[in-house]
Order: C-alpha cells, then structure tokens, then sequence
C-alpha cells in the first residue's frame, strides 16, 4: 500500500493591481518553499477577481479563476516579469453591477455591491487555509478587509511606486527606477542633438519617488512630484539656466504622473474610475512640455526652445526584473512562509531599515507613505535636498511609520 504524504494546509495566493517585475519570483518562492514544507499552492488568477467569479460547483470548469502551482510551473516562470497569474484592479465590495458575475446577478444587483460575502464562501470552497496577497495598497487593503473576516491573510507589498506605508522597498520599484535612468540616458542624446528641454512622465500618482530616486541619481536636473504644486515659471527658469550651462545645450525634467501645477488638480485621460475609485492618470508631461515652451522665450533671449516629451509608461513595468527585484521577491515569499509556518496572520513582510520584518497588515489603511517633503525635496530648486545620508535606508527616502 502506498503512503500518501498528508497535506499541512492550502495557501492561495494572488497578484492585484499593475503588474511589476518581480511578482514571478515572489509567486516562485512562496510556492517552492511551501510544497516543501507539505503545503499545498493554489494560484488565484486575476487578483480579486479570480474570487469573485468562482461558480461553486464541482462539477464547473473554474480554469480561469484557480490553479493548482506546482514546482515545474513556478520555475518556468519565476525569471521573467509581470505575473502569469494576470492581474486586475478588482476591488471585491465595491463590484460595479455590469461587472458581478452572471451567476449572481440575481442576488447582487445594485449599482454598486458588495460580494464579500461570497468571495469568503469561495475560499472555503476552494479549500483555502492561508491567502497571500500581492500587491499595493488597494489589493492590500481588501485583504485587511478579509482579515477582518477571520481570513488568515500575509501580504506582500508590491508597487514600482514604493508608497505602501510601512515598508522602505515594495516590489518593483527597483526595476522602474534602474529603467527610469536607464531610458532617461538614451533619450538625452536626442535632447542634446538638437538642444531641446527633454520632459520624462513616470509613474507616481501620490508618491514621488520615482521621479526623486532617478533625479537624485543624476538622471535629470530637476523633478516635479504630487507632494508639491509646482510653478511653471520656476520650471522654465531652472531647466532654462541648466541648459544654458551644459555644453551640450540641453536639460531634464521628471514629472510624476500625479503632479500638479500650482492652482492646479491632478490630469486625468478620462473620467471613468476603477474600482478603487481611481482615475486613470495622464498627460501631465505633455502640459509641462507645452508650458515650457510657451514660457522659454522669457528666459532664453526672446527664443523658443522646443520640448522632447516621452511617457516612460509600461515600458518601466513590464520586462523582466533586476537583481533587487529577484532577490527581494525571494525573501518576501520565503518569509510569508515563515510567518504561516508559525500559524501567525495578519501580517506584513516588508524591509525596514535594511532588515527583513513583517508588521501588521492594517497599517496600509491606517496611513499614507509620501515624500517627506521638507526633509527630502527643495521646493525652490525643483530637486532633491543632498544631505548627509549617513543610516538612511537604502533607496534614502522612505516614510516614518
């Protein structure tokens, strides 16, 4: 008679949100370790969504909402970027009513709904005993929402935004900056080539460390971030005077995708919302680039000086990751496993001042991580303060938590 090993548990877990290189590797560790361990891995496909639209009934074809990991599947994947468990930006208690599934479009059919009660009805059936959620501060807050339930949840922190409070370093966001100089270094030489102003927009809707790390790093003479309403006039003078003292006659600007103009909101593609109530951001870059040249003439001798505008985009997010964003990963997913080893949930990995942790997970709802801006931003000069960085974290900037 053959002994069958007996299963200690089942872990599912999932990536919401944008994608980011290095989820691959997250989703690798956390799945080796555990079927070594005697776990059993199930991967919940789409995010949030792949909970939502579960039809429980054995005898359905829930292909596209799980799957069972194995070690073959994981390594196949684990070296490359974004997430083969695909991703949306479902937010599970607030399900537009276009957007409930067509088996319980009866039961929920309000403008809005919550489906929580499902989603928890779902994991029993799927037989899931801990979650480990990937992602921001949106997917990471419906997991408190589901501890809150009674759902063992471990998150993981992920965003190229690094603004997840709690944590120095989030998932992806080592790759978004190394791209960010990396793609900054091979446009200047168009800039140079005929002596434009060359405007960068990256991402950061709330948080600007994106734009601060590249800028700090030598990328770019200057950056506008969401923590600052900026005034055009100082821009134009700034990147004015930088061009005019590099021989090569041109200058650099990052602009985070949520910055705005003094007097001014946030710009928007459109109106439409996801679920989580944001707005999909962009076109700050192409204002910037129009204001500028508008204003140069003031500051340039009567002449116009004309604007290269690039949206650095999904071309910083998709690709495969760095060496931070393979090893972090790595850890993160090994130390969840730590923390489900122990029967402890509720939790957060994250990495604070250069130290692997984990902390309560409620902190991504309790409060927002952004800029410092009096410590780490020159409102005058558009750039980052250089100051002693003597026992700072790593990426320097982070938030006190």
């Amino acid at each position: 008679m053959v002994k069958t090993k007996k299963i200690r548990g089942v872990i599912g877990i999932l990536t919401g949100g944008g994608d980011v290189p290095g989820l691959n590797p997250a989703i690798r560790a956390v799945t080796i370790r555990a079927q070594r361990e005697g776990y059993k891995v199930i991967g919940l496909k789409r995010g949030w969504a792949g909970l939502v639209d579960v039809i429980r009934d054995k005898k359905v074809d829930n292909s596209n909402c799980f799957i069972d990991l194995t070690e073959k599947i994981v390594n196949k994947a684990g070296r490359t970027g974004g997430t083969f468990l695909h991703s949306s930006r479902t937010k599970a208690s607030k399900v537009p009513k276009n957007y409930v599934p067509k088996h319980l479009q009866d039961k929920y059919n309000d403008e809005i709904n919550d489906l929580t009660p499902e989603v928890l009805k779902n994991l029993d059936f799927i037989g899931i005993d801990y979650l480990i959620p990937i992602g921001g501060d949106d997917t990471l807050s419906y997991a408190v929402r589901l501890f809150q339930e009674g759902v063992k949840v471990v998150g993981i922190p992920k965003t190229m935004d690094n603004d997840v409070p709690g944590t120095d370093y989030c998932i992806g966001f080592s790759t978004c900056v190394t791209r960010t100089i990396n793609m900054t270094n091979i446009l200047r030489t168009s800039a140079g080539s005929h002596e434009r102003f060359l405007v960068l927009e990256v991402f950061g809707r709330y948080a600007g460390y994106t734009a601060m790390l590249p800028t700090m790093a030598g990328a770019a003479n200057r950056c506008v971030i969401p923590e600052h309403k900026f005034d055009i006039e100082n821009l134009t003078e700034l990147l004015s005077a930088d061009r005019y003292t590099n021989s090569s006659k041109y200058s650099v600007v990052l602009v985070s995708e949520g910055a705005m103009f003094k007097g001014g909101e946030m710009t928007f593609q459109d109106s439409e919302k996801d679920m989580f109530g944001h707005a999909k951001l962009g076109g700050i870059g192409d204002l910037v680039g129009q204001k500028l040249k508008e204003i140069s003439p003031n500051f340039n001798k009567g002449k116009q000086i004309n604007v290269i505008n690039q949206k650095l985009g999904y071309l910083v997010r998709g690709g495969d990751p760095d060496a931070v964003d393979s090893i972090v990963p790595m850890a993160y997913g090994n130390l969840a496993l730590d923390l489900i080893l122990n029967n402890i949930h509720g939790r957060m990995v994250v990495l604070q001042n250069g130290r692997y942790d984990n902390i309560p997970i409620n902190i991504v709802t309790s409060k927002s991580k952004v800029v410092d801006v009096s410590k780490f931003y020159n409102i005058d000069r558009l750039r980052p303060f250089y100051k002693s960085f003597e026992m700072n974290p790593l990426f320097i900037m982070t938030s006190d938590w």
